[in-house]
């Protein structure tokens, strides 16, 4: 079931978000969740329903509104796939940032939030995450299997609050030379934390997806429980 909340662009309209929030009473930290390239679908409602469950409020922001609104789609047929792959292709990375900021923004004033916010993002969701950390003021910030990352690295110096990256080893759209830029480029810096995994391809994470792995996803996970218990409570 969707909850849509309408949050203001930076640069005129507005754009939907899916919103869950924590059964119990009181005040609470906000995450938002960053899609993949297949839209706020069913995995990523299923995600931002998990950190409700866990006390949170949970937000996913609809970020390609701008050239499709509501995209729900799947990595089950090719025919989807071509549309992911058309949706990213045509994707504004930097209008994708406007939007994040937003909804962060929009975050912090909900009824209910203690008004921190991390954000959490997978491929696509995972490289906006990274550059998350490097342009806004949020609490904390996750990504998983990011792609893109190893060319933006000369935004590194931005990060000032925690940042965790999960990567997969054998990330069939992440080379391990993108990798070793990555690590390179980012161990050293005290608010960066990289956890890698043996074995892993992309959407290792993902529950349904065929590269799913069920002992190494809730490893991460449980790193991005940690996380968001130290910056987002209270």
């Amino acid at each position: 079931m969707l909850n849509w909340v309408q949050i203001p662009a930076e640069d005129g309209g507005s754009f939907d978000a899916h919103l869950v929030r924590p059964s119990g009473g009181g005040t609470a930290g906000v995450i938002v969740c960053i899609q993949e390239i297949f839209g706020v679908n069913h995995a990523m409602r299923d995600i931002a329903q998990e950190w409700a469950d866990k006390g949170y409020i949970a937000i996913a922001p609809d970020l390609f509104w701008r050239q499709e609104p509501h995209v729900d789609i799947t990595d089950a047929t090719d025919e989807e796939w071509q549309k992911a792959f058309q949706l990213y292709q045509g994707f504004d990375v930097d209008k994708g940032i406007s939007d994040l900021k937003a909804t962060v923004a929009y975050a912090r004033k909900l009824d209910g939030s203690n008004g921190k916010v991390g954000t959490v993002g997978f491929c696509l969701g995972g490289k906006l995450a990274y550059l998350m950390a490097c342009r806004s003021d949020t609490e904390c910030n996750v990504g998983y299997y990011g792609v893109g990352i190893e060319d933006l690295l000369d935004e590194a110096d931005g990060i000032k609050a925690p940042l965790v990256l999960h990567i997969a080893e054998e990330d069939g759209f992440v080379p391990k030379e993108a990798q070793a830029k990555v690590k390179d480029g980012l161990t050293g810096n005290a608010h960066v934390t990289l956890y890698s995994y043996p074995g892993m391809d992309h959407a290792f994470a993902r529950i349904g997806g065929k590269p799913y792995n069920k002992e190494n996803a809730d490893l991460a996970n449980g790193r991005t429980a940690a996380v968001f218990a130290e910056t987002l409570k209270g």
